[in-house]
């Protein structure tokens, strides 16, 4: 509640002056303790009215990329989407929809193009998980055409995309590599293959053990033993084999595998706060279908891992908020539903300016990306050849 203490008239009682005076001072103090460590005061959240959110999902449960040796699929494709993971994207689907539809009244409850764009990778267990996400958050009713944009494997952005970019693939095939000859890695790494009867010889690392294993665990399929002992060293051992492979301190790794997804997501958010910005050009909801390895570049960029394997469904919201009477525009993350505070900001509510500055590091533009991707290239045409 706003009190407003002003336009008192100069015969007020004294009684009433002093008690004006005490709240004054009682209100500094609260200001004053309720102070960020910045020295800023606290926003009122009250005054806060959500323009712009942006989703990024993984895909549903889905059958392993790679079987291990002497196991079967179970007449499955590899990599297809389950019915386990339609019903996890329906589901957080309905979650949205709570979200901004049925608790806040953000979004129309049936998908309007105007309001909403969709963007997946194009991989059949990633357009299924979309149509999935989709029908539970509108609830199969629509206001005009569903599509789904996608873009050639080529150009593909979504993920990091080894194949179209010469210097990620090249720093990242050598570190795979590397990374099952790491000390601690490369003696776990016998100790389950023995344990489960793999020759030493076979081609399978923790990428692969922990794909099958979090496969079998999410759709109760029995489970090798030895899988079920080892459950939390494969996993912590996947991520320190992703995290070589994208080695944090090579900051150039991480704006080839992620940098220009970020530039798309700081892009909707420039277009938002500018006011020049036509009504067609923007959207209140921004959804993009991605991947595991979209996820953890990601996350690291934002400084928010938490050296966990992103699940099958989880989701990275990110709401745009602008305060009613300031105008400042602040950005606020959540992880899997859980609030984050994103590097660079000092709070879980961070001023945007904070936040796009802190994505810049990473935050890769068009032609950027190709120089990195294609160093020659560059050269070349810095020299006029």
């Amino acid at each position: 509640m706003i009190v407003s203490v002003f336009g008192q008239r100069a015969w007020a009682p004294v009684g009433v002056l002093a008690s004006l005076a005490i709240w004054f001072r009682q209100r500094r103090v609260a200001l004053a303790e309720g102070q960020t460590a910045d020295g800023q005061r606290p926003v009122d959240r009250n005054l806060l009215e959500l323009k712009m959110v942006q989703v990024v999902f993984r895909h549903g449960a889905r059958s392993p990329l790679k079987p291990l040796p002497l196991e079967e699929q179970g007449g499955m494709f590899s990599g297809q989407l389950t019915k386990v993971g339609m019903e996890q994207m329906f589901a957080l689907g309905e979650r949205l929809r709570r979200n901004y539809v049925e608790d806040v009244p953000f979004l129309s409850p049936a998908f309007n193009p105007q309001e909403v764009f969709v963007r997946s990778t194009n991989m059949c267990r990633n357009l299924e998980s979309t149509r999935c996400l989709l029908a539970g958050l509108f609830q199969r009713q629509k206001e005009g055409p569903i599509i789904i944009h996608t873009d050639e494997a080529s150009s593909e952005v979504l993920y990091p995309n080894y194949r179209n970019c010469w210097g990620l693939m090249q720093r990242i095939r050598g570190r795979r590599k590397s990374a099952i000859l790491q000390p601690g890695i490369s003696e776990d790494l016998k100790k389950v293959k023995a344990g489960m009867g793999i020759d030493n010889s076979d081609n399978v690392d923790f990428l692969t053990l922990l794909d099958n294993m979090t496969a079998e665990q999410v759709h109760s399929l029995p489970s090798c033993p030895t899988l079920k002992r080892f459950a939390w060293m494969i996993e912590q051992r996947a991520v320190d084999t992703a995290l070589h492979m994208l080695h944090l301190e090579d900051r150039e790794s991480l704006q080839m595998a992620v940098g220009p997804f970020l530039h798309i997501l700081e892009d909707n958010l420039l277009k938002a706060v500018d006011p020049t910005t036509p009504p067609d050009k923007n959207r209140k909801l921004y959804l993009y279908a991605s991947h595991d390895v979209t996820f953890i570049p990601l996350l690291l960029a934002l400084g928010i891992f938490d050296h966990k394997w992103p699940p099958f469904a989880v989701d990275l919201t990110m709401e745009l908020y602008q305060h009613q009477e300031s105008k400042e525009w602040f950005v606020q993350l959540y992880y899997h539903g859980e609030e984050q505070v994103p590097r660079g900001c000092p709070d879980k509510l961070c001023p945007l300016d904070k936040f796009l500055n802190a994505v810049s590091v990473y935050t890769t533009s068009p032609e950027k990306y190709h120089t990195l991707c294609f160093p020659a290239q560059a050269v070349k045409s810095e020299n006029g050849a």
